[in-house]
């Protein structure tokens, strides 16, 4: 299979020129005395076949080249939310990220020095397969309504149906996985899906430092020497329900939470006191990390693919992988910094 990166005239590449594996490019960039910096900096898009059972008809307008930038930029900790192949502000902001965190200026575009630099610390595999088990499907389903106070009278805030939960898993957009195994019925056990070969929800690092950066939406944790270890798109408040400023810290970070409203103090939602149960399509989606100030957190969503995207009440929304990737990094007393 042939691998190698296509100099700045050959940008405009057909959906089937993806990089797929990656491993062999990364070395192959890095490891030639003879090439001179000035074709290294030419050296622009990735080029490579797609794997058996992927073809480009299943793309449709996603772009090839941006598959792989999310998915190794997901995997580097500086998450780009739903992978999706479409790019966009929260990807230009991955990209942005990674770049100040490993010393490649700034800026969200994509060019030859960040394709290198992702080749050489997260090439691999783009895509991989993934046999649907029992235990995925032998659950109960959830039909989640809009209404809060229809919520508050459910048991369980559970997925709405197999392709949700696995698009998750998976750090998809759900649309996309669809896209990539069609006509498939993700509810029935026994078959093997084409999924991105995503990162994990572990960061190897203690976070000593938040930043809540509202200008960029984003959330920025870094260690005791200051270092930053990973970034994540978010939604931060909003004109009419902004975020607190200043300085706080974690009290705690409960992993499954319910969500309790309260009318005192709000112009929006039911009049009444209710509890919201646990899971994932929680108005809080799957984690929350509570902070000093009273009733503000850093939490999950029901709805991965808006975050950065769709206003909240004050309160710091990550997509569900990315709150609990950050939670497992935690202890009470990290600092959290609003800026």
């Amino acid at each position: 299979m042939k691998i190698s990166l296509l100099p700045l005239a050959a940008l405009a590449l057909p959906a089937t020129a993806l990089a797929i594996p990656l491993t062999a490019l990364a070395q192959a960039s890095s490891g030639s005395e003879q090439t001179s910096s000035a074709d290294r900096a030419r050296s622009n898009s990735l080029s490579v076949t797609l794997p058996d059972g992927i073809t480009a008809s299943m793309l449709g307008k996603r772009d090839a080249q941006m598959i792989a930038v999310q998915t190794m930029l997901d995997r580097s900790r500086h998450s780009p939310g739903v992978v999706d192949g479409y790019g966009g502000g929260n990807t230009r902001r991955a990209i942005d990220a990674y770049r100040r965190a490993n010393g490649l200026g700034s800026g969200g575009n994509v060019d030859g020095d960040l394709l290198r630099s992702l080749l050489d610390t997260q090439g691999g595999d783009v895509f991989q397969t993934y046999t649907i088990s029992s235990e995925d499907v032998n659950r109960s389903w959830t039909d989640v309504p809009a209404d809060f106070e229809a919520k508050a009278e459910l048991d369980s805030l559970g997925y709405e149906s197999a392709q949700e939960m696995l698009a998750e898993r998976f750090h998809m957009d759900a649309d996309f996985l669809a896209a990539l195994n069609p006509g498939v019925d993700f509810s029935r056990a026994g078959q093997t899906i084409n999924v991105i070969a995503k990162g994990d929800e572990t960061l190897n690092a203690d976070v000593a430092r938040i930043e809540i950066r509202k200008g960029q939406n984003s959330v920025v944790a870094m260690d005791a020497s200051g270092k930053i270890v990973a970034s994540y798109p978010a939604t931060i408040g909003s004109g009419e329900f902004p975020s607190p400023s200043g300085s706080m810290t974690v009290v705690a970070v409960a992993p499954a939470p319910k969500y309790y409203f309260s009318p005192e103090g709000r112009e929006w939602g039911p009049d009444r006191n209710l509890t919201i149960a646990a899971g994932p399509n929680n108005p809080v989606g799957g984690t929350w990390i509570d902070l000093s100030k009273e009733g503000y957190g850093i939490h999950g969503s029901p709805d991965p693919k808006m975050v950065g995207k769709r206003n909240s009440h004050g309160c710091v929304r990550l997509t569900n992988w990315d709150a609990e990737e950050l939670s497992k990094a935690v202890s009470q007393g990290v600092t959290v910094v609003f800026t």
